[in-house]
This record gives C-alpha cells, sequence and structure tokens, in this order.
C-alpha cells in the first residue's frame, strides 16, 4: 500500500518533497544484489577460467616486506594512504555486489609490499594507484616512476633501503606524462639534489609541458570527472569502492614535479644512467602523449610503462582526455615484440606485477597487440558497413582466443567504451550522421518533453518500476534521467534511478564503470559531497607562464568583456615577455611580444608568480609588497573583473542538472 513519505533532498536543492512512493522500495541506503544481478554474475564464472592462479603465483613472486604500519601519513598526521582498507576483499570469492572477474583483480591489486622482480630490480607495488620500480645502479638506486604522493614514494625507498640495500638514489625515471608516475617525486630526491646537478632526473621529450598542461585548461571538468571514475567519493566496501583497475584508488598527498635533464626521444637508441644501459623504444600518443618502454639487456627485463599492464586500457578516459590511438598502440606493442621478444625474462610495468619466462612475455605482447588492433578494425569495418556510434559496441564480438586473457579483460577499459573511443578517433564522437542527432536537445529540455510524452513523470515511473522488476536496468536509467533533468525535486524517480544505477555497478567487470554507475547512483540519492583528492598546488607552482595565459582565456566571462578592447604588457623577471589582447570577449596571448602602446603594463618578479600559483599569496598581497607593479590599476582591476574566479568550484552535478 502507497503512502505518504518525505525525503529530505540535497541541499542544493533546498527544499523537501512530499511525494506517494512505496517505503520499501524507495530508500536511500544501498541495495542487495537482485536476482538478475546474482544470474550476471553466474554467467561470468562460467565464462572465464578461475581454476587458472598463475596471476596469484605471480604477483607474490618475489615477496620481501610489507610496510610495518597500517597507513601513510603526511608531516601533519594526515593519512595519505590506508592497507587495510581492501583486506575484507581478500578471503571472498562471492561477493554478489562485485563483478567475479573484478573481485577476483581486486584481490591481485591487494597484494602490497616490497618485491624482487630480478636481480638488481625491485618494485613498490600497492602503496598507490601505480607501482616503483628501483634498478640497482653503479653508484646507488634507479626510481622509476615514484607514485603520486611524496609520502608514499618515501615510504617505499624507506622500505627499500631497509630490507636490501641503504643506498642513496642516483637517477629518476619518468617513462611519462601522468601524475601517478612523478607526482612523488619529492619522497625520493630533494629540490637540493636536483639543483645539484647530480641526480639525472630522465623523461620523454615533452615530458614536462604536457605533464603540466594538458589538465589544465579543462583540468577542472577532468577533476570532477574523476571523482566518479575512481571512485574518491564512495565508502570502500562490498557495495563501494573496491578497485581502480590498474591498482587500488589514488592517494591524496601533494604531488610535486621536476624538469628533466635527460630527455628520451628515439627507438632504438641506448641511454645509460648511472652504469646501467637501456635501449629506449617510444610509445608517444599510446597510453599518455608522451611515453617509453625500455629494455635494460644486462638484466633482461622489458619495461613496459604503460602500454602492457594486467588490464585492457583505455582508449579514451572516462575523465576526459585527448582519444588515443588504437592502431599506434597496437604497432607499439608489436614493435617490443620483434625488438625485444627473444630477448626478455622479464617484462614489468608501472601497475600490477611482472611477467616471467619469454615464452609468456611473447604471447602477452601478442594477444595484447591483437586486443587493440581487432578492436580497431572491427570498429572501422563496421563504421563502413554503415553502423553508427553506439551500434558499433552491440555488434562488436572479439574472439575469446584474446578477449579471454586475463590480461585482456576490461578492469580499466572496456570493449564498449573504447570501440566508442575508436569511432571518435576517426569520425568524432558528436554526431553519428544522422541529421536527426545534428542538434539535439539540451538534457533538460529532452527531459521535459520525453515526460510529456510518456505521459508524465507518475507514467514515467511506472514504466520503470516494470522495467526495474524485469531486470532491464538500462531502459530505467535511460528513461528516469529525462525525469531527473525534468525535474531534479523528484526523490521518488532519482531513488529508483539509483537504485538501477547501482545494479549496474554491481555487474561491471570494469573497476571505473562500476565506480562510474555507484557514484551516480549516491549523488541521486545525497546530492553532491565533495570528497578528498590530490592537493595538486605544487604542481600548479610550477605551471609555465604561457600555459597560464592560455588557461586564463578559458575564464573569460563574455559579457563582463563585452565591449572592452584592452592590451596588456607582462614583463616577468628571469623569463620572457608576454602580451595579451581582449577583444570580442576573446582573450589573445602571446610570447615574447611588447605593445609600444599598451593600455597596462605588468611587472612582476618569477618568485611571485610562483607564489601565486602555489597559493602561497594573493595578486592582491604581491601588489601591496611591491612584487607586481601596475601602470595603471584602476584599467587592472576592470580587466580582471573580466575573469571568473569561480572556475574552480569543481563540484557540479553529473548526473543531475
Amino acid at each position: 500500500m502507497n503512502k505518504k513519505c518525505y525525503y529530505i533532498l540535497p541541499l542544493s536543492l533546498i527544499s523537501m518533497a512530499s511525494l506517494s512512493c512505496s517505503a520499501s522500495t524507495f530508500t536511500s541506503a544501498p541495495k542487495p544484489a537482485t536476482p538478475f544481478t546474482i544470474h550476471k554474475q553466474e554467467q561470468v564464472l562460467k565464462q572465464l577460467d578461475f581454476k587458472n592462479r598463475q596471476d596469484f603465483t605471480d604477483a607474490s613472486r618475489g615477496f620481501i616486506a610489507s610496510w610495518p604500519y597500517k597507513t601513510i601519513t603526511d608531516s601533519h598526521g594526515h593519512v595519505v594512504w590506508r592497507f587495510d582498507s581492501f583486506n575484507f576483499l581478500n578471503h571472498h570469492n562471492d561477493i554478489n555486489t562485485i563483478n567475479p572477474s573484478l573481485l577476483r583483480n581486486a584481490q591481485l591489486n591487494n597484494k602490497a609490499g616490497l618485491f624482487k622482480v630480478t636481480k638488481g630490480i625491485y618494485q613498490i607495488r600497492g602503496f598507490d594507484l601505480s607501482v616503483m620500480s628501483f634498478i640497482r645502479g653503479k653508484h646507488g638506486w634507479i626510481v622509476v616512476d615514484p607514485l603520486i604522493s611524496p609520502e608514499c614514494s618515501a615510504a617505499g625507498l624507506k622500505l627499500l633501503r631497509e630490507k636490501v640495500a641503504d643506498l642513496p638514489v642516483s637517477a629518476v625515471i619518468f617513462t611519462h606524462s601522468h601524475v601517478d608516475h612523478f607526482g612523488g617525486i619529492w619522497g625520493v630526491i630533494t629540490p637540493k639534489q636536483v639543483a645539484s646537478g647530480k641526480v639525472p632526473i630522465v623523461a620523454p621529450k615533452g615530458f614536462f609541458e604536457h605533464a603540466i598542461s594538458e589538465n589544465v585548461e579543462a583540468g577542472n571538468a577532468m577533476s570532477r570527472r574523476a571523482s566518479y571514475a575512481y571512485g574518491n567519493l564512495l565508502p570502500i566496501n562490498a557495495k563501494g569502492l573496491v578497485d581502480a583497475g590498474i591498482g587500488k584508488t589514488t592517494s591524496t598527498g601533494k604531488p610535486g614535479i621536476v624538469k628533466p635533464t635527460i630527455e628520451v626521444d628515439t627507438t632504438g637508441k641506448t641511454y645509460t644512467v648511472d652504469g646501467v644501459k637501456f635501449v629506449a623504444e617510444m610509445a608517444n600518443k599510446s597510453e599518455a602523449p608522451v611515453e617509453f618502454m625500455a629494455y635494460f639487456p644486462k638484466q633482461h627485463a622489458l619495461l613496459a610503462a604503460e602500454v602492457a599492464t594486467h588490464t585492457y586500457h583505455n582508449i579514451s578516459t572516462l575523465r576526459g582526455a585527448q582519444t588515443r590511438d588504437a592502431n599506434l598502440w597496437a604497432h607499439y606493442l608489436d614493435q617490443a615484440l620483434q625488438m625485444f621478444g627473444d630477448k626478455a625474462q622479464v617484462m614489468f610495468s608501472s601497475h600490477q606485477w611482472p611477467t616471467w619466462g619469454q615464452k609468456n612475455i611473447d604471447k602477452r605482447l601478442a594477444n595484447t597487440r591483437d586486443m587493440y588492433k581487432y578492436v580497431n578494425d572491427q570498429t572501422l569495418h563496421l563504421a563502413d558497413e554503415g553502423y553508427t556510434l553506439n551500434e558499433i559496441p552491440a555488434k562488436l564480438h572479439v574472439p575469446a582466443s584474446i578477449a579471454n586473457q586475463w590480461y585482456n579483460r576490461g578492469y580499466y577499459g572496456t570493449i564498449s567504451h573504447n570501440a566508442r573511443a575508436t569511432y571518435d578517433y576517426y569520425f568524432g564522437a558528436w554526431w553519428d550522421g544522422n541529421p536527426a542527432n545534428l542538434n539535439p536537445l539540451t538534457p533538460t529540455a529532452l527531459g521535459a518533453h520525453y515526460v510529456k510524452a510518456v505521459g508524465g513523470e507518475k507514467k514515467a515511473i511506472e514504466i520503470a518500476k516494470k522495467a526495474y522488476n524485469k531486470g532491464q536496468y538500462r531502459w530505467v536509467v535511460t528513461l528516469l534521467n529525462n525525469v531527473t533533468f525534468s525535474d531534479p525535486h523528484n526523490m521518488q524517480s532519482r531513488y529508483l534511478e539509483a537504485d538501477a544505477m547501482e545494479q549496474l555497478g554491481y555487474q561491471a567487470e570494469s573497476a571505473l564503470w562500476r565506480n562510474e554507475y555507484l557514484t551516480g547512483a549516491k549523488e541521486l540519492r545525497e546530492g553532491i559531497k565533495p570528497g578528498p583528492t590530490p592537493d595538486t598546488t605544487e604542481m600548479t607552482a610550477n605551471l609555465p607562464m604561457k600555459d597560464f595565459l592560455s588557461y586564463l582565456a578559458v575564464t573569460v566571462k563574455p559579457t563582463k568583456a563585452m565591449g572592452m578592447d584592452t592590451r596588456v604588457n607582462i614583463k616577468v623577471s628571469g623569463d620572457k615577455d608576454y602580451a595579451l589582447h581582449l577583444s570580442n570577449s576573446v582573450l589573445k596571448s602571446y610570447v615574447n611580444k611588447h605593445y609600444s602602446h599598451p593600455d597596462i603594463t605588468v611587472t612582476l618578479s618569477e618568485q611571485a608568480y610562483k607564489n601565486m600559483m602555489a597559493k602561497k599569496t594573493t595578486l592582491k598581497q604581491e601588489i601591496q609588497q611591491g612584487n607586481v607593479k601596475v601602470s595603471n590599476i584602476q584599467k587592472f582591476d576592470k580587466f580582471m573583473g573580466v575573469f571568473d574566479t569561480m572556475h574552480n568550484d569543481r563540484w557540479f552535478g553529473i548526473v543531475t542538472p
């Protein structure tokens, strides 16, 4: 029997709703797995070879020691990493709210500690999202990819020194330009060591520019979307966050960055760092804009960076980034097979555990190559037959001979969204060629028409209830998403949509898909609640002026800038001259340009700029202290008024308007 009940709406709605509802169905609490979801999980158990335990043997091989404490903390005692949060996964293989394949991967990613890979090579695993490797050099330890947070990398180095050899860090290698592979730099070396020039910093050419700038202009949206993809807002339990596919989750320390002193840019070239030789293979525009793999001949070891891990990776990230080239990715894997396949005895990556044995490495490289190549080629094949963006994934069936290899399962990327990404790479994803989709309505407008067409919100919910009871969760979400955008106050609709999203999350093999669905369900039920994220102020402090000025253009408020025509010269001591031109509500920036008759001239020190970027001071404070000088303060105030100071409020709605 229906009865009147009340829901306290999220603060963003600032009201209360009185709705006719079924109290047993429409609640804000997470639900158990339905019979339909349990049936899906049972199908996965039948499809894959769960008796094959080789990965568990490999993930434990070479274990030396664990971190002796349950947490890693920063200098203020704040916890940036926990080791025991996911222990509940270790002794259960039948959690109905977790896809069995994802549960298996999550158990493997739980294995944390110091491991020996081969003679002279060690790894710290399970101390962050990524893996940090150590190679014994002539004078000390060569550190490869020092995690996200310096607190985590410092703990890993400490454990290595205690258990293996107490040697200095003699070099650092960054394999690519993502923060989980360089952010922990200040945990393994100091700025003083870098300034001395005695510790080489090795990275692919273009590393610093991409590492700093690739997420700046679109960084706000990326950060918000990343909170969904990595499950940062979810509780860690069987109905919440269990894994991130390539590791457990992200640490919450303070990433740093440093410019490289040695740039790697040539495939086949031999480089020497602290007496250790390696042969480089460039892999730019595969997993990262700039990236390289490396073969260490003395150790017969292939460092695959993030080009080959124990999961099918992303061609397009769910957090948002430029779409990658799957065909080029496959080429790099084939090239690695040709160059090093007959030599390598161990292959280790910057996520997850190594693979040992030349035949095993060859097979893994070949099958991983074919996975990327198949999805790329068959997406194009189907597109040439007239199938479109959302039709292709349903038609694309990867042969079991490659798709059922554990390292090709979609814990991070999926066949579904990588097929769409490949379509996007070649054709663009915003339009499928059908004129009916050329100028679509906004979600709010579409929702209003949709709800009216089906007979109103009550009718839409009745249809959704019947679909939910048949296990048609994708249709429930599609239908009720329109109700939510038409009327975000309708909590009956939101709760039912959340229930359907939750079941899709439970069923997902991809950790990222699970996190997306479950975080969406959480927002529908509870509204938007900010969560902990890495503190990137150390990185933004190193943002080059040209990139900051480019980003500044994104924050212009057109209504405030209307009619303005302003030229600005910027002089930075110890740096280049810059110029800005604001006209037609568009900000243009230039390097090494100087207007002869500017409206405003700004002079500042490089240190003042860094202090402001690191949020140690404000522009107003720097002007008061005389570190920033402005020729015409009235014009300058008016000019600064066109920029949106609220641009960094990342907590906007994703599944709600």
